[in-house]
């Protein structure tokens, strides 16, 4: 299986399967002499960790991550430090039920990546999905964390990165009442805390019937300089719809006003500039904080949509691998909003696209 590895010079390989002994990452291209321990990333991977509230899957993971290369620290340090050697991180599996999923081997779950595994590769892993399941992006999130640290060490830790849910279902967050600082004051990691409040018991009642819910994720990165990015084809806003596309269960990406800007006129659309005291002052951004695939200086804006788990415990028809029509009902611990679970790997897709991107800049401009 080849493509498993994103980014230019900042580069992260991920590596392992949902039910397998562990699952991982490496890290190349971090710079040497960045302070690196194992409780900046622990915190991270935390945040996405299963089992913290009945509205994620409750497979009981600790997620603990181990750093087997690429640091270095002795009496002479003040504590762990980036080599610019690579990097390698390592989270075992722990709470595995491989028995969950015997009844599916033979069967091909419907919105799941079964059937496209078998018929590329010939063959699958049945438990929980193998590489195709939502474990992998634990080892992002790990990546995250290092790319935060890159960050903060080139910006002075001006670039702060806000992501949440802004839609469950078909409900939609009051955007007079973002509060980013609210985020991790709920489960669903919703800006708005009367619409978490709301979505708590809407949410419930699908879990509780057995079926599942989509999301809209919005990612924000404030604090990102201008000139970030490069023409043609290495535009910051491609390589993070890129990124965000890449996660599990999204199918739509955008950037700025995305979608809408096609109902929007000339007029409407373009971000008009005042003289500011540091380069432009713009008075709208639906750009998105980029334009020509260079960033601008205003918060960096997209969204993505994730489908609803296909993980359900209604009937659904489907077939075998011999081709016989049958039905199945998918059991197991799972997300009833897989949505959840994917703000804190947003937030780690986009350190990493703009750690790269930074050092991309630094390696061009100086």
């Amino acid at each position: 299986m080849s493509d498993n590895t994103f980014g230019k010079m900042f580069r992260v390989t991920t590596w392992g399967e949902s039910h397998g002994p562990a699952i991982g990452c490496v890290v190349d291209g971090c710079p040497p002499g960045l302070t690196l321990t194992p409780e900046m990333i622990q915190q991270r991977l935390d945040e996405r960790r299963p089992g913290t509230s009945k509205f994620v899957t409750q497979r009981r993971e600790p997620d603990a991550v181990k750093i087997l290369s690429g640091v270095f620290e002795d009496d002479r340090s003040d504590g762990p430090r980036t080599t610019g050697t690579p990097i390698c991180l390592m989270i075992e599996n722990v709470d595995q039920r491989s028995k969950d999923y015997s009844d599916i081997r033979d069967k091909y779950r419907p919105g799941h990546a079964d059937y496209t595994y078998e018929a590329k590769y010939g063959l699958r892993d049945y438990r929980g999905g193998g590489r195709s399941s939502a474990r992998e992006t634990a080892s992002r999130v790990a990546a995250g964390a290092v790319a935060a640290q890159v960050l903060t060490t080139l910006y002075g830790g001006a670039v702060k990165i806000h992501a949440g849910m802004v839609q469950m279902g078909p409900h939609g967050i009051d955007r007079e009442r973002i509060d980013w600082n609210s985020v991790n004051d709920n489960p669903l990691w919703c800006p708005d805390p009367v619409a978490a409040k709301q979505w708590e018991g809407i949410l419930d009642k699908a879990r509780k019937d057995g079926s599942s819910l989509g999301a809209i994720i919005e990612v924000v990165a404030q604090g990102v300089p201008a000139g970030l990015g490069a023409p043609v084809y290495g535009k910051v806003d491609t390589d993070l719809a890129a990124a965000l596309m890449s996660i599990n269960a999204v199918k739509g990406v955008e950037i700025g006003a995305g979608m809408a800007t096609a109902a929007l006129t000339g007029e409407g659309n373009a971000d008009e500039m005042r003289a500011g005291h540091d380069g432009p002052r713009f008075l709208s951004n639906n750009a998105g904080g980029v334009l020509g695939g260079i960033s601008t200086g205003q918060d960096i804006v997209a969204r993505f949509a994730v489908k609803p788990t296909s993980s359900i415990l209604t009937p659904r028809k489907t077939v075998t691998k011999s081709g016989e029509e049958t039905e199945i009902v998918t059991k197991g611990r799972h997300d009833p909003c897989v949505g959840i679970r994917a703000v804190p790997v947003a937030v780690a897709m986009t350190a990493c696209v703009l750690a790269d991107h930074a050092l991309r800049h630094r390696a061009q401009c100086g």
